[in-house]
């Protein structure tokens, strides 16, 4: 288990730097897996620091497919790439390193009938991400061709908080995961303009 300061979403990739050793003791074992499909599971830290442990974890998180891995002078660069979510049913011994045991959690299911709360969706949080941008091409953003991995990635890109991240991540429908993220972006797109965004 990895515990971050950041939110992962299934189908979003996520860059890791690994350097402490008990990191670099999970990646070393998922390396040496004889299968390919090596995994490690991933929670937002809720308070306390994400380097030496005495963190509060959250109770949700994603499952992360390892996808790459480059050895730097101390350190790890791996890549992983979001697949599924699950709840923490019990924290083991972090001796060597963070592991829990967990449970699944159902896949959001897509239908058609979601079709325009999607489209509102991502036109809020494209309007959302040009407006902060710093150049007008951080808003060309693409997305997946798979309804349900272009939600999540949606959520991913959205200038939001970890905490709202997080309300995205639990969520247990499809159409509840579209109108929390066209809420959270609108609530958050109202916050930047009262704090003096919107440029000259």
């Amino acid at each position: 288990m990895f515990p971050l300061g950041s939110v992962l979403f299934p189908s979003v990739a996520i860059p890791l730097r690994v350097f402490e050793p008990r990191y670099l003791t999970l990646v070393g074992r998922l390396l040496d897996e004889d299968e390919p499909d090596f995994e490690f599971g991933v929670v937002l830290i809720e308070r306390g620091p994400e380097a030496g442990g005495g963190d509060q974890r959250a109770s949700v998180g994603t499952m992360a497919r390892l996808v790459s891995a480059a050895a730097g002078a101390d350190d790890l660069l791996i890549v992983g790439v979001g697949t599924r979510r699950f709840t923490v049913e019990r924290w083991d011994d972090d001796d060597p390193y963070p592991r829990a045991e967990l449970a699944s959690l159902p896949e959001l299911e897509w239908s058609e009938a979601l079709a325009p709360l999607r489209a509102e969706a991502e036109a809020v949080v494209r309007r959302m991400i040009a407006r902060v941008a710093e150049a007008p091409s951080d808003a060309d953003i693409e997305l997946s061709d798979d309804p349900v991995a272009a939600v999540w990635q949606l959520a991913a890109v959205t200038p939001l908080g970890e905490y709202d991240r997080y309300t995205l991540l639990r969520s247990t429908t499809m159409g509840g995961l579209l109108r929390q993220l066209i809420d959270l972006t609108l609530e958050a797109e109202e916050l930047w303009a009262a704090e003096g965004g919107g440029g000259v």
